[in-house]
């Protein structure tokens, strides 16, 4: 899959000091209109390559890896790797942008970031697409995720490891091997000794497993202090966010607009023509 982007890195800080935060950017560097992509727990800023790609001639468009994945820096206290760190880093790197206000397109974790920014008074979100993200995330759905966060396995192949990411990324649906592949190579890495591990820092598990809930996380509050144009894309398949939850995000907040995708779970890739035509038409509809 040919790629023309350009490759940024900013320094962010938290509580216990300083991080590299890299971003991937699409597009004319001088347009002044931005649009954010944000992955989920263990992804990159690679997966947005499609959609950017598809997106590039109308915005700069901006992928950023998170702290702990991709080409970012990893936190020296894993209890950071939580909502308050990749805020304050949004909020840098918009600020590095030099504008003063982006759309967003959030996946899974990256549409909660997005929804924990959206609800700040003064954000700087003019419009919000949530894949797979809502103000209740299921407590069996963190079960799932949480069986393979941080316990993957190192792999003697780049086959080996994709089979491992076409069995815990099942949910996604179904995808063409070049696809699959994709999905492989742009979150592992390849070990002195010739095999390959994951490419993030096992460490984003601490906070994850600390938490542990036994029932849903509910986050009504932040979802009723949202004003901007919201797009919510379910799964049909999905196990983390209910069709009842999405009803609600109808009817409260900012009155969601909302699509289901046959056939997927969590989540979608957003690298499907469809899918990318159901972001391109929301984004254009202001």
């Amino acid at each position: 899959m040919a790629a023309d982007f350009r490759r940024r890195a900013l320094t962010a800080a938290s509580a216990s000091g300083l991080h590299r935060l890299s971003y991937l950017e699409w597009g004319d560097a001088a347009n002044p209109r931005v649009l954010v992509c944000v992955h989920g727990l263990t992804r990159c800023a690679r997966d947005f390559d499609p959609l950017a790609a598809a997106l590039a001639d109308r915005y700069r468009v901006v992928c950023p890896d998170m702290p702990g994945r991709g080409e970012s820096g990893w936190l020296a206290n894993p209890m950071e790797y939580a909502t308050a760190t990749y805020v304050n880093d949004a909020v840098t790197l918009v600020a590095r942008l030099g504008v003063d206000a982006v759309d967003w397109v959030g996946t899974s974790m990256g549409g909660l970031i997005g929804m924990a920014l959206a609800a700040l008074a003064g954000n700087p979100i003019r419009r919000m697409v949530l894949n797979e993200a809502g103000p209740v995330v299921a407590a069996a759905a963190l079960e799932r995720i949480g069986t393979y966060v941080g316990k993957a396995p190192d792999f003697p192949s780049l086959e080996a490891a994709e089979r491992y990411v076409r069995a815990v990324s099942a949910p996604f649906g179904p995808h063409s091997d070049a696809q699959w592949r994709f999905l492989t190579e742009h979150v592992v890495r390849r070990k002195p000794d010739g095999g390959y591990r994951v490419h993030y820092d096992p460490a984003i598990a601490v906070p994850f497993d600390a938490a542990a809930p036994h029932k849903d996380i509910e986050l009504w509050p932040v979802w009723e202090a949202i004003r901007c144009p919201t797009l919510v894309i379910r799964g049909e398949r999905s196990d983390l966010l209910a069709r009842e939850t999405v009803a609600r995000m109808r009817t409260s907040g900012p009155r969601a607009q909302a699509v289901e995708i046959a056939g997927v779970g969590h989540a979608p890739t957003l690298m499907q023509p469809d899918q990318i035509g159901i972001v391109r038409d929301f984004l254009s509809s202001a």
